[in-house]
């Protein structure tokens, strides 16, 4: 019969991984590893793709420092989210329908729904542009495999979280030794390299707006709300000590996780840079362009692995926006519908779009205009409630670290509003 303590030692999954930290050191973090991969996957989802490839394509190595920049403020915001889960066992969504009026919680869910619309058909579009490339199907047929692929992903979480995210987290590794092989294959200017990556330089006006456009797609909205409720019952604190030290494996998790996308994002334009702009292509601006432009610069292994990555980012970014979705739904609204519902509805459009023939990359564009109007809507309260010790408890935010966040928060609503405003400008 067990003892009390022995049941108490049972029924606290920290308390019951205490005595195997001391003698396995390297197991340790493992419990806590995941939810930030499965939101890293939004930062090289397709929609990244076009960005560094035209920036790298006109300026060479010159704004890989904003990449790097950018990582770092994705960083910081995807720990908040993390920690909000954490402290509070409730994601954002659910703090905001708690804490805010009914009509504000309404128009908060219209929001990021249309957000996670918006991304999903960035995402559906790579993937089915990476068929499309890698097998040399039409683009409608790889938007039905891209359809049949998530709902085979997605029906993984029947399952419990751990299944879903090893394979997310194996389509990110896919992603990155694809970029390794790239970055093997076109032998870059490394002195070059670690010169832009730390000293901040532009070349024009044209590189400010791209640079622009870097930083304000920073932060997604929607693995905002979904990184909170990934950590909000993984591991249940049963005390002010257990909560911080499952905060700091999760920063752990965030810096690992983060880190790869940087490095990930920062190797698209080193690629654009080495191989585009070196020989005079400044003008490769899109991804179907960059594929046809590879094969005769670099061969076949190249442009295949840069398919196949596009696929994996695509497949990844588009089962997580569907699971940010269900995540924005049940908070806003407690509310859930089938998850093969959701996907079904989400693909849609893009299937649409492609039927109709229209652009893929000045779609991945418009959406990202888009996504860049519910920004506000989800940092800002994430960096009120993170601040509350009412609410936080122990992990309430350090003054400097809410300074910080609410700095970056102003900067990224900033260039958000500008990006915006040249947009439409310019179509005007």
């Amino acid at each position: 019969m067990d003892t009390p303590s022995q049941e108490a030692k049972s029924s606290n999954p920290v308390a019951a991984r205490r005595g195997s930290f001391r003698t396995r050191p390297l197991a340790k973090g493992l419990p806590y590893l995941g939810p930030a991969f499965v939101a890293s996957v939004a930062y090289i989802d397709p929609g990244n793709y076009a960005t560094n490839i035209e920036s790298g394509a006109q300026f060479g190595y010159t704004l890989l420092w904003v990449i790097f920049a950018a990582n770092f403020a994705a960083m910081l915001i995807q720990s908040l989210s993390a920690k909000l889960g954490i402290a509070t066992g409730h994601n954002l969504a659910e703090i905001c329908r708690e804490r805010f009026p009914r009509p504000v919680t309404w128009g908060m869910w219209v929001v990021a729904e249309l957000v996670a619309m918006a991304t999903d058909l960035a995402e559906f579009l790579g993937a089915a542009l990476g068929f499309a490339l890698l097998f040399h199907f039409p683009l409608f047929v790889g938007g039905l495999l891209t359809g049949i692929t998530t709902f085979a992903i997605l029906a993984l979480e029947r399952y419990g979280h751990r299944p879903i995210e090893a394979v997310i987290t194996s389509l990110v590794g896919v992603i990155a030794g694809c970029y390794i092989l790239e970055t093997i294959l076109e032998e870059p200017d490394w002195g070059a390299i670690a010169t832009h990556a730390v000293i901040p330089h532009f070349a024009g006006p044209e590189s400010v707006l791209l640079a622009t456009g870097i930083l304000g797609a920073t932060v997604m909205p929607h693995v905002i709300y979904l990184h909170s409720a990934l950590t909000q019952h993984r591991i249940v604190p049963q005390s002010a000590e257990e909560a911080r030290r499952i905060f700091r494996f999760e920063i752990l998790d965030v810096v690992i996780a983060m880190g790869i996308a940087g490095l990930v994002n920062a190797a698209m334009l080193v690629m654009a840079a080495s191989t585009f702009h070196a020989r005079g292509l400044a003008q490769v601006g899109t991804i179907e362009e960059a594929h046809r432009t590879l094969e005769p610069l670099l061969g076949s292994l190249a442009s295949t692995a840069f398919a196949l990555s596009l696929l994996a980012s695509g497949l990844s970014s588009s089962t997580v926006g569907t699971m940010a979705g269900q995540v924005v739904m049940q908070g806003f609204l407690h509310r859930t519908i089938p998850i093969w519902f959701r996907r079904g509805i989400t693909m849609l459009p893009a299937l649409v779009v492609i039927a109709l023939g229209l652009d893929p990359t000045r779609t991945l564009v418009i959406s990202q205009v888009v996504l860049s109007f519910g920004i506000p809507f989800a940092l800002i309260p994430l960096i009120l409630f993170t601040a509350k010790r009412r609410l936080m408890g122990e992990l309430v935010n350090r003054r400097l670290i809410t300074a910080l966040a609410s700095c970056l928060a102003a900067l990224i609503i900033a260039l958000n509003l500008f990006l915006l405003w040249t947009t439409f400008a310019g179509g005007a």
